[in-house]
């Protein structure tokens, strides 16, 4: 009975182990995984920047063509228009 109740704990415990390796295989996929979702979220963020300086140059080119074609006036009344809850239009009224 002694050998039955061994050989029966030896079954389990090698059951635990191969499912701790199997989740220890998991793991490593997964910190592989996170590790490429970080770095793609890190590009993203560069491509962000990148949009924002690109958006932020067009604003100031069309400013001075406006303040050139002398229609800046007009411009921020005609975008007080549109988009009148825009806060940043500052325009004598």
């Amino acid at each position: 009975m002694s050998d039955n109740l061994e050989s029966l704990i030896l079954e389990h415990l090698r059951h635990i182990r191969s499912r701790v390796d199997k989740l220890s295989d998991d793991m490593d996929d997964l910190k592989l995984r996170v590790g490429s979702v970080e770095e793609h979220v890190s590009l993203l963020h560069t491509d962000i920047a990148i949009l924002h300086k690109q958006f932020d140059h067009h604003g100031k080119r069309l400013e001075r063509i406006e303040r050139r074609l002398d229609i800046a006036d007009l411009a921020l009344l005609f975008m007080r228009r549109l988009f009148p809850r825009h806060q940043s239009c500052s325009v004598p009224r």
